[in-house]
């Protein structure tokens, strides 16, 4: 317990830095530039996720991306370091505990942000924590054509809450690890609705 209250204490000491709206980072890749008025979605809610939300999703994207301050290759073929970052990194990379902290604050904005501009109905605090771990997993542009976010926004949420449990896949081979992973995310995110 010492070491999440001392993670998530390390975590807010440094100030966010503005999110900057272009371009839009995912786990896999940039995607290009669209021009405004066919990006902009006016029913979006848009914004980040309130400190409550990030502080719990923190503590659960870490729990499931682990800290290695080392890159590897994800097996995937998509190198990785600290908690799940791939902005930029390459073999051989090595990173300090403080850039993983700093790094993974980054990402979750990122994300959250991204996921927001596709969301058109908000979220109940716990189905964002769940979605939001969805994201920085299968990364923004994957999430906004889910039909996990096609039915949260159909305002079906539990059903979308469901639908997280199709994402179990890496390079078409099902992860052991991505299924505990989105068992967990989808009870989380049908918390208080059951």
């Amino acid at each position: 317990m010492k070491s999440l209250i001392e993670f998530l204490a390390a975590l807010f000491r440094k100030a966010p830095e503005p999110i900057k709206a272009e371009p839009v980072i995912t786990n896999d890749a940039t995607l290009p530039s669209i021009p405004t008025r066919q990006r902009v979605n006016p029913k979006a809610i848009g914004g980040v996720a309130g400190a409550a939300v990030i502080a719990a999703a923190t503590v659960l994207i870490a729990q499931w991306e682990g800290l290695r301050l080392v890159a590897y290759d994800d097996g995937g073929g998509v190198w990785t370091i600290c908690y799940g970052h791939t902005k930029g990194v390459k073999q051989g990379d090595v990173a300090t505990k403080q850039q993983c902290l700093d790094w993974l604050q980054e990402d979750i904005a990122e994300h959250s942000a991204g996921m927001r501009q596709c969301a058109t109905v908000p979220y109940k605090e716990n189905e964002e924590i769940a979605h939001l771990s969805l994201v920085f997993n299968i990364g923004v542009s994957a999430y906004c054509g889910s039909s996990a976010l096609r039915k949260h926004n159909a305002g079906e949420p539990d059903a979308g809450c469901d639908l997280m449990k199709l994402w179990i896949k890496d390079n078409g081979k099902t992860i052991p690890g991505l299924v505990s992973r989105r068992n967990a995310e989808s009870i989380i995110c049908k918390k208080g609705t059951q």
